[in-house]
């Protein structure tokens, strides 16, 4: 049985997200998510996140798509892998945070993981900075 995994901040849910999970989903028979703790998504989004970690895990626990969710390290972004070593790590079409040394770290602990980039579904409408942009210019 094929696992995969996917990494994210998921603060606000969108149709993007849900496109990621479906591609992630067809590439194995399990999909692990894991949810960026707060600390780690102000460091990469520069803001604290609208909902705290665990009401993330939690909303996105409730995607029928995914078998697993968890809350990722703050200490060590990679632990989850080494931990869960799933067969595929699938990115976000426009995922930098952590990926440069993803392969590197992969290579160093003689892991057989396969890293594969997603598409984008509708990136000029379905990402999580425009929704919020969008949503405090009507507040």
């Amino acid at each position: 049985m094929k696992t995969a995994m996917v990494f994210g901040t998921f603060d606000v849910l969108h149709l993007g997200h849900v496109d990621l999970l479906k591609q992630a989903k067809a590439a194995a028979d399990r999909l692990i998510v894991v949810v960026a703790t707060d600390a780690n998504a102000q460091k990469v989004k520069g803001q604290a996140p609208v909902h705290t970690q665990n009401e993330r895990r939690a909303l996105i626990a409730h995607i029928d798509l995914i078998d697993e969710a968890v809350i990722g390290d703050s200490a060590d972004v990679y632990k989850v892998v080494r931990e869960l070593q799933p067969d595929i790590i699938c990115l976000g079409y426009d995922q930098e945070a952590y990926v440069e040394k993803l392969q590197e770290m992969i290579a160093n602990e003689s892991l057989q993981i396969e890293v594969k980039r997603m598409t984008a579904y509708k990136p000029e409408q379905h990402k999580s900075g425009l929704i919020k942009s969008y949503i405090s210019n009507m507040v």
